[in-house]
């Protein structure tokens, strides 16, 4: 967030990584949140029980004591419980709201296509933040623009999730509920998504049936 912040502030688009921002911020929490600024942001984080209670459960004021291994989230699977889910979006939450601090320009979070898991929480976390441009590569992300689309207006999303061994005609989906959080009320700013792409034709096909 502070070299997006600073790329932002002179003009250019600022981007976060997304990939594995909430081990990155129970980490950071657990090393006593050096400067406050984690916490800083969480203060802003629009579900405050959520916040309340990923600082209680990983928030260490002195850091850890000498050779003590960081507290670890659970694995993420096509199932999780709301309270992994939570997590995920108030990391993402807090890397852009960070990135966005003082200035008004835009900022970015990338994803990874292939990495499916975690992403709808973490755009969803993205979106609470204010984050202007959505940029994903590593696969095809024909589905992410309806995703954009509906959790603007805090509705149910879900995604077609890649296992290998199904049988023709079964299909596996991640799903993902923003009013399983919260009772939301005004809409959120719908970012722009970029796609990374590797061929003028894939990018045909997404403008078609994105």
């Amino acid at each position: 967030w502070v070299l997006a912040n600073a790329v932002s502030r002179r003009g250019q688009l600022g981007v976060v990584s997304g990939t594995c921002v909430d081990s990155i911020l129970v980490r950071r929490l657990q090393d006593g949140d050096i400067g406050g600024h984690v916490r800083r942001a969480m203060a802003h984080f629009p579900i405050p029980h959520v916040a309340e209670a990923v600082l209680g459960k990983f928030f260490l004021p002195e850091g850890r004591p000498p050779r003590t291994p960081y507290k670890a989230l659970p694995m993420y699977k096509q199932t999780v419980s709301l309270a992994r889910q939570q997590v995920t979006m108030i990391a993402s939450f807090v890397e852009v709201w960070l990135a966005r601090e003082g200035h008004d320009r835009p900022v970015g979070v990338n994803l990874l296509t292939k990495v499916q898991m975690p992403n709808l929480p973490t755009l969803y976390g993205a979106m609470l933040a204010g984050v202007g441009y959505v940029l994903m590569g590593a696969g095809i992300p024909r589905e992410i623009p309806g995703v954009l689309d509906a959790l603007s207006n805090h509705d149910p999303v879900s995604i077609k999730f890649d296992v290998e061994g199904l049988g023709a005609g079964e299909t596996e989906y991640l799903r993902f509920d923003p009013r399983e959080h919260w009772a939301p009320t005004d809409s959120l700013h719908r970012p722009r998504f970029l796609a990374i792409i590797s061929a003028n034709s894939l990018a045909m096909t997404l403008a078609r049936k994105a």
